[in-house]
């Protein structure tokens, strides 16, 4: 009986860590800047991208809406899209071949990551679940 206990109390224990599992992916739109956390603790640091003027990148507390391995833009000349993850109507974090303008303004409003971090990314939230994942922007 005793061994039944620890048994259940075991599996329910690792239901319970399972299901605190977060993805923070914090956008510095000042810093050009990407800082994403697992369960709490920072795991990477990378440059980005986000919009530059006339344009904006929405601000706030987003969960991701979709997510597609490759997508190419519908609006801006069929753009490659790699590991995009929408959090905003047409608004995603994905990747770029356009790494000399990571670290500073340069898109339509998408945030722009290299695309192996961008990779990473997208497998983290594919592991732990657009549901226990957020992405927020802010200044």
């Amino acid at each position: 009986m005793r061994k039944v206990f620890w048994a259940v109390a075991c599996l329910l224990a690792v239901s319970i860590s399972a299901a605190k599992a977060d993805v923070l992916a914090r956008i510095s739109v000042s810093q050009q800047s990407m800082t994403v956390y697992v369960d709490g603790m920072p795991r990477y640091t990378w440059p980005v991208s986000t919009a530059r003027p006339p344009y904006a990148t929405p601000r706030g507390t987003f969960r991701p809406q979709r997510m597609e391995r490759m997508w190419y833009s519908r609006v801006y000349d069929n753009a490659p899209m790699p590991y995009a993850i929408f959090f905003h109507y047409g608004f995603a974090v994905h990747g770029t071949n356009q790494t000399r303008a990571l670290g500073r303004p340069a898109s339509h409003g998408c945030v722009r990551l290299p695309t192996a971090a961008a990779r990473e990314l997208f497998a983290l939230v594919k592991q732990y679940g657009m549901s226990n994942a957020r992405i927020v922007v802010g200044i």
